[in-house]
């Protein structure tokens, strides 16, 4: 197996396959595909054709040569989730081609391959049916072909590793012999081909090393930050410390007269804190001498009026507000006075977690190239490029049909590739350089310019009957949010993953119910971060729920049973599906079936988030003094019928755990004078090879359910469960993140 970097143009698949073939230069076979909604009328899309013999351009997700090597297209951003990997295994496997000998491209953006975007685990459920039926039908021409060229019936022939076989004869055929006989069949309907069935799967499933895997352990230039072109210049950006915060004046006489510098000058930008804002562009001879500029560049700033926000401030005002009136009712059930009134006892509590940074290991970067016939070329490696052609267009003008945009591998992404605002800074100062110019961000400027995920303030209240159940609960959210002005009018808009969903468990399966949420006005850009709000709301409700069970004396597994099974039907959550989920990680950690000394203890959690079942047991031990230790992780996954790629899922789920343990244990990101305090990994550390579990062990219930994704939904329960064995362990509870908030010792 290969992979080879391209400017493909092949087609997208959505529930209707339409499907039409193209003879290419020296005999082959091209399938293409456009994809529309079922109640579609839209026209079939022809494939344009390959231009010359030796321009390898193709333009369908499916190329087979005369030579017999098959071409797979991968349309959507790989980012380290592996799916690059994933989805072409999908056509290998329907098409019936040895993995081994296929070369996968990937393919820039382009509107005929319709949805390209690498977030909400959403690239495996979008994609995968489509793509199973566009190997198939590939695979049911090259049969036909075949079957015509010998005159048999088709029912005589089997496709097995990029070869049909008559069965009867024992005669074969290569499929380059066959492509451009297959080229000529009439296309069969994609919802009528025959697919292969699980147990004859002998791809999918197994483990399957990432296709660029040998190139990155090579060191070989994959990424955004290793472009590199002929005559290329290289720029840093400067922007103000404050969020919205805008250039009076800057030395650029000075600067440009720096050894290497080529340009210095100010982009005015706008207002919106994720797009362009204002700064100050460097551009030199290289990346070293715009760094070495950036030093003495010396600008005066209009930090606007965010330049006050404070973290202890903001804590200070979600407290004030925690019973203040006027907050937004999400869900109203029932009589919560009389419910609370009624209750043999209550239990109220206080949660905050901080606002976090991405920390991607690659910076932000961008290459564009400003063309003298106004045309935009860009290379960057983003989980959204569509949205980065959609902000260059509207700030710059240039029209998207001028815009090309190569997807690039990213190193790492977890949402804050979903924005655009360095994609539209490097095309900004392309329009001023006559060259190719990179666009490359230092690690403070990624720390202290991110999108972060929102912090917040939960304020609990819940009251319970005599038995422990509970039969009142009130939440009030104080989260944050950015003044957006639409139509002449300004709202409080929260970040992503800064907004409560009323459906949110256990809202809907207690009687008297009452969800409110208050926004604060900040300055802070926001944007998601992996399982955008889920990441939060996961911690906080599971984590009070263990509270409750043991404020009700009562097992935390069988407490968090009682209360799923209070609405079996809920609409939108599988009670079912959870329910059996967690005996199932209940048996594989044994939990209730030890007895731990003080000190170590075991904590459980679940959720449901981006279609995905998750429920997690973590054991620990902590030290008289403190010291946290998590000595195992048992986690147990449902996310359908079929996991495309076991190696892929597993190393999905280690991450996932190790990334929230990181998240947990890392320090608070500080926010002071407008400003993030932390720089660089220094004082703002991720979790290192000594922080690993000593153990993570992987359950997969494969059920009947569709297929979904895997980057999102096991790291929800990973905090709670941790949080909730530090308690059975030493009898401290977590209501602030991250733990360097709270003392654990217990001696």
């Amino acid at each position: 197996m290969n992979t080879l970097p391209s400017h493909a143009v092949p087609a997208d698949p959505n529930r209707r396959a339409f499907l039409r073939t193209a003879t290419l230069a020296g005999g082959g076979l091209l399938l293409g595909c456009y994809l529309a909604p079922l109640a579609s009328a839209a026209p079939i899309v022809d494939v344009p054709q390959r231009r010359k013999p030796d321009e390898f351009v193709p333009n369908a997700f499916i190329r087979i040569a005369a030579t017999g090597v098959v071409t797979l297209v991968s349309k959507q951003p790989e980012t380290g989730q592996g799916i690059k990997t994933a989805l072409p295994m999908v056509l290998a496997e329907e098409l019936e081609v040895d993995w081994r000998d296929v070369v996968i491209v990937q393919g820039d953006l382009d509107p005929v391959y319709g949805r390209q975007i690498a977030g909400g685990s959403t690239s495996t459920p979008v994609n995968y049916e489509n793509f199973r039926r566009l190997g198939a039908t590939a695979r049911t021409m090259l049969l036909q072909a075949a079957a015509e060229i010998w005159q048999v019936a088709e029912g005589e022939c089997v496709a097995t590793l990029g070869t049909i076989v008559h069965r009867p004869s024992g005669r074969t055929l290569g499929y380059g012999a066959l492509a451009s006989k297959a080229a000529e069949r009439p296309v069969p309907d994609a919802t009528k081909v025959v697919l292969k069935t699980a147990k004859d799967f002998a791809l999918m499933g197994r483990r399957i090393g990432g296709v660029d895997n040998a190139a990155i352990v090579a060191g070989e230039a994959l990424f955004g930050i290793d472009v590199r072109l002929p005559g290329m210049r290289y720029a840093v950006y400067e922007k103000c410390p404050v969020f919205g915060g805008t250039v009076v004046s800057a030395n650029l006489d000075l600067v440009r007269a720096l050894p290497g510098v080529l340009d210095a000058f100010i982009i005015a930008g706008t207002d919106d804190l994720t797009g362009l804002m204002p700064g100050v562009a460097i551009v030199a001879e290289s990346t070293w001498a715009a760094f070495s500029a950036r030093k003495q560049l010396r600008v005066v700033w209009d930090e606007g009026k965010y330049a006050n926000d404070d973290w202890r401030g903001f804590i200070a005002q979600a407290e004030a507000l925690a019973d203040a009136p006027g907050a937004t009712r999400l869900r109203d059930d029932g009589d919560i006075a009389a419910g609370m009134a009624a209750a043999a006892r209550t239990v109220e509590a206080s949660y905050r977690y901080p606002f976090i940074a991405h920390a991607c290991l690659e910076p932000q970067n961008c290459t564009a190239w400003f063309k003298p016939d106004g045309s935009l070329e860009i290379w960057a490696p983003t989980q959204n490029p569509a949205a980065g052609q959609t902000l260059v267009t509207a700030v710059l003008g240039i029209p998207k049909e001028k815009i090309t945009l190569h997807l690039i591998r990213s190193g790492g992404g977890f949402g804050r590739r979903l924005s655009a605002d360095y994609i539209a800074e490097a095309a900004a100062i392309a329009q001023r350089v006559s060259a190719p110019v990179k666009l490359t961000w230092s690690r403070e400027d990624d720390m202290r310019h991110d999108h972060y995920r929102p912090g917040g303030f939960h304020f609990l209240r819940v009251g319970l009957d005599a038995k422990g159940r509970v039969v009142a609960w009130r939440d009030h959210f104080v989260t944050f949010a950015n003044a957006r002005t639409r139509n002449g009018k300004t709202e409080l808009r929260p970040g992503s993953g800064g907004h409560l969903s009323p459906d949110e468990f256990p809202g809907r399966w207690i009687d008297h119910c009452r969800m409110e949420e208050t926004a604060l006005d900040c300055g802070i850009p926001m944007g998601p971060w992996r399982a955008p709000g889920a990441n939060a709301f996961a911690w906080v409700f599971q984590s009070f729920i263990d509270e409750l069970a043991h404020a009700a004396g009562q097992d935390p597994l069988a407490y968090s049973l009682a209360l799923l099974n209070r609405r079996p039907n809920a609409t939108g959550y599988d009670v079912g599906r959870m329910t059996r989920l967690l005996a199932h990680v209940a048996d594989k950690a044994a939990w209730g079936k030890k007895k731990f000394p003080r000190g170590q203890g075991a904590g459980i959690a679940f959720h449901y988030c981006h279609r995905g079942y998750v429920a997690q047991v973590a054991e620990v031990s902590v030290a008289p003094h403190g010291a946290l230790k998590v000595d195992r992780v048992v986690v147990a996954v449902d996310i359908g019928a079929q996991i495309i790629n076991l190696s892929g899922a597993e190393a999905q789920v280690e991450g996932s755990v190790i990334d929230g343990l990181s998240v947990l244990a890392q320090q608070e990101l500080d926010i002071r004078q407008g400003r993030i305090v932390q720089g660089n990994f220094g004082d703002y550390p991720l979790a290192g090879i000594a922080d690993r579990p000593t153990a993570i062990e992987i359950h997969f219930l494969q059920t009947d359910n569709p297929v979904t994704g895997l980057g999102e939904p096991v790291l929800p329960p990973l905090a709670p469960a941790v949080c909730n064995a530090i308690f059975a362990a030493t009898g401290v509870r977590i209501r602030q993140l991250p733990l360097t908030q709270t003392s654990l010792r217990w001696a």
